[in-house]
């Protein structure tokens, strides 16, 4: 149902949206076939938002052998219903030979008949012969072993057939399942989640490029919508989610292309967005623009190109990087800001390694940690024990895997903290205040720009390191005084919460886990997030938040992630649970930062359309992919019943609810005025506009 066997934790939502649209798309158009089943036998760990997204794909069976290598616990089922974090269910088949390479040997297929769960109701299973990793096929002795036992005694008998005739026979026992509700976590391979630190920075920046660039060219005109492009950057994007090249576990050579690949889908982007400034924009010299694609507003720092000291309408400062300015850019729209005379700038304050604005003071010591955070609104300490910020560099020797795994005795073969060699105040004024930290650790060496707003609790940590470490990882923690037996984690389309102890066997082997933009700690008053750019791999032990940075294993790719590495990450203290508090419009605000266009001042273009909701956001707006209208795709993300109004901005119109694929019409709803939308916990709702 795919366009190629995706990971799943990596990927954004609406990458995983992308890979059943063009994958099903793919095998319509070229054969007229609906595939109706997900087969991905080989991806390490499955998305609990993955049964929704199947459903409203016209997908409605599961195939994975995966979860049979767990590290520590055996799955208890083998034919079951998958529910997902909005409660979709998908009939799911593990084969129970627990492997993608049967030779249909007798005594493999005698011991998955007694490995088989649920035997005493369902008398077929299935198996997944031939040479199958590496792209291989069967061989004719696989072929003689199958037609020997079609019927002998002490054997299963065994047939040939489709996998899809074998679902819908497994269809009629859909009442009698048991159903496994939530991810699927894979207890092995965990160090997927970082190897190859360059490949995932630039899949997380390509979905970001292509949302924002999608939007802005439907809201200029349909008739000059670049379909054409958007179909293949995404199709180069969608192939490098591949299981083993997003995951970082392939050879030397695949990243060698990858990172070709991604810089040509990069500079296309850079390109389309010129054009769309060329096509729709107006051109004026004195005129920086910046258009947020959010449908919230966006309160925060943006850099101001070379040469722009000062803007009207915005305060501005000087740092060692160039101007900033704090701006607000309204939801769906744009800020025009026009260049002024002179600068504002103010010099350092006596308070030392001190971040403070009127709502929290981060101390800092001359390590580089913080030794205290104050939450002023609040009146209370955050951190615990001086230990904010630490970041530690281990040993790192999985026993088996190199690139694929890290083991939790890692966290036994600690090396060291960062030597800090310069920690100075580098920015303090109307915008931010702000230090630049120093040091080197291993052969390594890594420069932090760590800035706090005005206005802002959160502390983000602007991150530069030149790698060269081999077997190695690094990781960042906060220690802070907040107790909560669950932890909350962004995951595609939604969350869902882990625990934050170790009292069961599968709890334990939880020790590394997948995460989109953030992980929270929140007890029923008051939390604490840690969130990030491109990062994939956290850990919440008690009350410790800690986020794995880079790895540096040598085998596939002996030259697997040497080099110098970008990437932020950023430290939230919160009012509230994690349900009442701003953790996801942070989230946002730091991976979707405005679109800058220097040397213009805005046209015609619009989104046309307004959304009001406390908890559904945004995730497309593009074009129709055969056929001339918008597609709106909304999604509530806060786990709760919710409602959104939209407003259309002029004209007639209409929404036409679809699915994912945009292939079915519901019943048309006149949008000549503000229409109200019901959405339940995490639901997803696309639609046509039709103007």
């Amino acid at each position: 149902g795919m366009w190629v066997e995706s990971d799943t934790n990596v990927p954004s939502g609406e990458s995983l949206v992308r890979q059943f649209l063009h994958g099903k798309n793919f095998f319509m158009d070229e054969f007229g076939l609906d595939i109706d089943n997900l087969w991905i036998p080989d991806v390490f760990g499955y998305s609990g938002a993955l049964p929704q997204i199947m459903v409203q794909s016209g997908v409605d069976t599961f195939l994975t052998q995966k979860l049979s290598w767990n590290q520590f616990n055996t799955f208890p089922h083998n034919t079951f219903m998958w529910e997902g974090i909005d409660g979709s269910r998908i009939l799911t088949h593990f084969p129970p030979e627990n492997t993608y390479n049967s030779f249909l040997t007798p005594q493999s297929l005698n011991t998955a008949q007694e490995r088989f769960a649920e035997k005493a109701f369902i008398n077929e299973i299935m198996s997944l012969f031939g040479v199958g990793d590496g792209g291989g096929g069967p061989r004719e002795d696989m072929v003689e072993n199958a037609l020997r036992q079609k019927n002998l005694e002490g054997s299963p008998p065994v047939s040939f057939g489709k996998a899809s005739d074998f679902f819908a026979e497994l269809q009629e026992h859909k009442d009698e399942l048991k159903t496994w509700v939530g991810e699927l976590y894979f207890e092995l391979h965990r160090g997927t989640l970082t190897s190859q630190a360059y490949v995932k920075r630039c899949n997380r920046l390509l979905e970001k490029r292509l949302r924002e660039l999608e939007m802005l060219w439907a809201s200029h005109s349909l008739a000059d919508y670049p379909l054409t492009e958007f179909d293949a950057i995404w199709k180069t994007v969608l192939l490098h989610q591949f299981h083993d090249i997003i995951p970082g576990s392939s050879i030397n050579r695949v990243y060698r292309e990858t990172h070709e690949a991604y810089d040509s889908a990069l500079a296309q982007c850079s390109e389309l967005e010129s054009r769309f400034a060329s096509a729709s924009l107006k051109p004026a010299a004195d005129s920086l623009t910046f258009f947020n694609s959010l449908a919230v507003p966006y309160r925060g720092v943006v850099g101001l190109p070379d040469g722009w000291e000062a803007v009207d309408g915005a305060a501005t400062q000087q740092e060692p990087g160039g101007a900033v300015a704090l701006v607000d850019v309204p939801a769906l729209g744009h800020l025009e800001l026009k260049r002024s005379e002179g600068s504002t700038v103010r010099g350092d304050d006596d308070e030392g390694l001190v971040l403070e604005n009127d709502l929290v003071r981060y101390a800092f010591k001359p390590d580089g940690t913080i030794s205290s955070i104050r939450d002023k609104e609040a009146g209370r300490e955050v951190v615990t024990k001086g230990a904010g910020n630490v970041i530690s560099l281990y040993h790192d020797r999985p026993a088996n895997w190199d690139a694929w795994d890290v083991d939790r005795y890692y966290r036994d073969e600690f090396i060291q903290h960062p030597d800090v060699t310069k920690i100075e105040k580098v920015a303090n004024g109307p915008v931010r205040s702000g230090l630049r930290i120093e040091s080197s650790l291993g052969d390594s060496s890594m420069t932090q720009d760590v800035h706090l707003t005005a206005g802002s609790k959160r502390l983000d940590f602007e991150t530069v390191v030149d790698w060269k470490e081999r077997h190695r990882i690094l990781r960042v923690g906060f220690d802070v005084d907040i107790r909560s037996e669950q932890a909350t984690y962004d995951i595609q389309f939604g969350h869902l919460q882990r625990p934050t102890h170790m009292n069961t066997s599968w709890d334990m082997a939880r020790f590394e886990v997948p995460a989109q933009h953030y992980a929270d700690l929140s007890d029923h008053d008051y939390g604490a997030a840690l969130l990030n750019n491109c990062k994939y791999a956290y850990d919440v032990d008690g009350s410790k938040l800690e986020l794995t940075l880079l790895r540096a294993p040598t085998w596939p790719d002996p030259e697997a992630d040497q080099g110098v590495h970008h990437f932020t990450y950023a430290f939230l203290p919160h009012i509230g649970s994690h349900a009442d508090c701003d953790v996801q419009l942070h989230a946002q605000w730091l991976n979707h930062p405005p679109v800058a266009f220097d040397g213009f001042g805005w046209g015609d273009a619009q989104v046309p359309l307004r959304i009001e909701s406390d908890t559904v956001r945004l995730e497309a707006f593009k074009k129709a992919e055969k056929e001339d209208s918008y597609i709106v795709r909304l999604v509530e993300r806060g786990g709760r019943h919710g409602r959104a109004v939209l407003s259309p901005h002029g004209g007639q119109a209409e929404l036409v609810e679809t699915n994912l694929l945009e292939w079915t019409d519901g019943e048309a709803i006149d949008f000549a005025g503000p229409v109200e939308l019901e959405f339940s916990p995490f639901q997803i709702r696309s639609f046509k506009l039709k103007l």
